[in-house]
């Protein structure tokens, strides 16, 4: 546990705590709303984390660069929603810039320091 919660290991905390939230996603889905189709789609990403995850906390370097680049591509996507997103700024009102602003602070201040720890460039 103590390896998971490091900085080298950062992004792929997260990615775990993304496979579980899509595996919630799925259980819901198809227990409690009786769909069949939809689970396995949020199956996907559950898969996809996970793996990620597993991957690079095994060391493998071609799974810490497709973290590194999945997170950064979220950090830009946050960016630019802060100039351009109509929907979640209808959703949230006053709190999309707190929200988002934050969730681009995050993304990017754990991008750059799994990069340096990591060593990726």
């Amino acid at each position: 546990m103590k390896k998971l919660l490091s900085q080298e290991n950062s992004l792929e905390a997260l990615a775990i705590l993304f496979a579980i939230a899509a595996m919630l996603g799925v259980m819901q889905t198809f227990i409690i709303g009786k769909h069949f189709v939809i689970p396995t789609m949020i199956l996907v990403p559950a898969i996809f984390f996970g793996n990620l995850a597993r991957f690079g906390i095994s060391g493998q370097r071609w799974a810490k660069h497709a973290l590194f680049w999945v997170f950064f591509v979220m950090a830009c996507h946050a960016f630019f929603a802060l100039f351009w997103a109509a929907t979640p700024r209808e959703i949230l009102g006053d709190l999309f810039f707190p929200i988002y602003g934050m969730v681009f602070l995050v993304l990017t201040t754990l991008c750059s320091i799994y990069a340096k720890k990591n060593k990726l460039f």
